[in-house]
């Protein structure tokens, strides 16, 4: 009975940390990449957006991005989100064209991703606890109800709370490993 319930945990833990996987690609140290604007998303039509529902990303040189947006009347709001996304990106507007220069990684730069790929774990961290805490409720909901016994309740609690530090030594692997990447020169 037990085992079900830590599955589905274990499952919707790994999609946190695949989405924070997600996240570090767009973090690139020097080159430019079209993944590093997929964490950004724009307000349009009432709605949040990511870029890639709105325009055509694409690197025409090693140092450059270009946003080619569909809608000529949305390419204001596409450049604010780039300039607001703390990636540092400044965006040239050219009609319906971003053009967005990607600055070599100086020292204050590399420190600055590095706190971006620190706030992307912490959001990881923070999805992770939200299965466990989840997970805890329906364990007591279980046991008021009945469903589960005392010693049971508190072995899978035990083992949600176990799952749960070891994801979380995950995310803490994947971050150090991003920062060595960023730190690099």
């Amino acid at each position: 009975m037990a085992d079900p319930i830590i599955k589905d945990l274990e499952r919707r833990m790994n999609g946190a940390i695949d989405s924070l996987r997600h996240e570090f690609t767009g973090l690139r140290t020097g080159r430019a990449s079209t993944a590093m604007l997929d964490p950004i998303v724009v307000d349009v039509y009432g709605a949040m957006m990511p870029i890639n529902q709105l325009a055509t990303v694409s690197t025409p040189e090693a140092r450059m991005l270009s946003v080619q947006v569909w809608d000529r009347s949305n390419v204001s709001a596409v450049e604010k989100a780039i300039r607001n996304s703390g990636l540092g990106l400044n965006p040239m507007t050219e009609g319906s064209t971003l053009r967005i220069p990607v600055p070599e990684l100086s020292e204050e730069r590399r420190r600055e991703m590095s706190k971006v790929a620190a706030k992307y774990a912490e959001s990881g961290r923070v999805a992770v606890r939200n299965v466990r805490r989840d997970g805890m409720d329906d364990v007591k909901k279980r046991e008021k109800d009945g469903d589960l016994g005392k010693d049971d309740a508190k072995k899978l609690s035990d083992s949600i709370q176990k799952l749960t530090d070891e994801q979380i030594g995950r995310i803490d692997e994947i971050l150090a490993a991003k920062e060595k990447e960023i730190m690099q020169v």
